[in-house]
């Protein structure tokens, strides 16, 4: 297991460098110029060679690289014309619009980020799983019918559909919550839960019919094994397969798959947290480009980028413990 880990994290790290060499040259050299963009549109030329010599524009794209990289490790100075500003590791420079440390920024959303992701993976596994199992088990009756029709509708509903009619139904007609407004975990816990309850609803519906129908196909699969098949004909009651030995082979793909979405979930539930005004890091992306506040935009992507590397590779560890044969492979 060690080194199947130590081997999934090498590829991880080289995935990473991969993705920030990618990122530097989508987002700094192939615009044009950084500098002017830093500096604004009313500056002069004088003004804008300045901030060029700041941010050491004037070196080569692999110096210029190296530089960002080094950052990230150990920090970075940048010139002010008369001082030295100094930016702490990991290091992703300093947004135009509000001067303040990137890194610094995505540690205040980050937080609204998580609660959203971890919050609907709870809702969405315990929906989708629960909704798949139930249909696996009852096949052909009239609850797998009408909850494989249930299934079929929420994948065809768009997330930002579904979030709509919730507000509108929930918030604005029955009026049994006030419309959402974030407020942190630390400020006031019971205030964060319910004004996070409706997006956790409309993303966890929304993912939970993926899962529904992964966890009936792959319950379907694994009702169908020999060993299943062997422990019946011993008289091992309905229940014991299903719980202790088909649950655990079906379980494999949605453990897998479940920390790929919660990776992915961290910078890509970008509707839900602008239909529902959630600050994070989905929310901060869209403002940076909108704006073209480069140091933003490159550091929200290469955080999402390492949430879903590492998602992978948690993934991969997950399905190793529930498959012992794929570290053996």
């Amino acid at each position: 297991m060690t080194r199947y880990l130590l081997k999934r994290l090498g590829g991880a790290v080289l995935v990473l460098l991969a993705l920030s060499a990618l990122v530097y040259a989508l987002f700094y050299v192939a615009p044009g110029d950084p500098a002017r963009l830093a500096c604004g549109d009313r500056c002069t030329p004088q003004q804008i060679a300045q901030v060029r010599d700041q941010l050491g524009l004037g070196d080569s794209v692999l110096v210029q690289y190296a530089r960002f990289l080094r950052g990230l490790v150990d920090g970075r100075d940048y010139s002010t014309g008369v001082a030295a500003l100094h930016c702490d590791a990991p290091c992703l420079g300093f947004s135009y619009q509000s001067d303040q440390q990137v890194t610094d920024l995505i540690l205040e959303r980050l937080p609204a980020t998580a609660s959203l992701a971890f919050g609907a993976m709870v809702l969405w596994l315990v929906i989708g799983v629960g909704t798949g199992l139930v249909s696996a088990v009852r096949r052909g009756g009239v609850t797998e019918r009408l909850l494989t029709v249930l299934t079929l509708a929420g994948t065809g509903t768009p997330v930002f559909i579904l979030g709509l009619i919730l507000l509108m139904v929930v918030c604005a007609y029955l009026q049994w919550l006030p419309f959402p407004n974030y407020v942190p975990l630390t400020e006031d816990p019971e205030q964060w839960a319910w004004n996070m309850l409706l997006p956790w609803i409309t993303l966890g519906l929304f993912e939970s019919a993926k899962y529904a129908r992964l966890s009936r196909s792959s319950m379907l699969e694994t009702l169908a094994d020999d060993h299943i098949r062997t422990f019946r004909a011993y008289g091992v009651s309905e229940r014991a397969v299903v719980g202790r030995h088909a649950l655990r082979g079906a379980a494999v793909p949605v453990i897998a798959l479940s920390a790929l979405d919660l990776g992915s979930m961290m910078g890509g539930a970008v509707l839900t947290e602008s239909l529902f005004g959630i600050p994070g890091l989905g929310k901060t992306l869209i403002d940076g480009v909108r704006v073209i506040d480069l140091p933003v935009v490159v550091g929200v992507v290469l955080v999402i980028g390492t949430a879903v590397v590492l998602a992978n590779v948690i993934a991969d560890l997950l399905y190793a413990v529930a498959d012992r044969r794929v570290v053996l492979a």
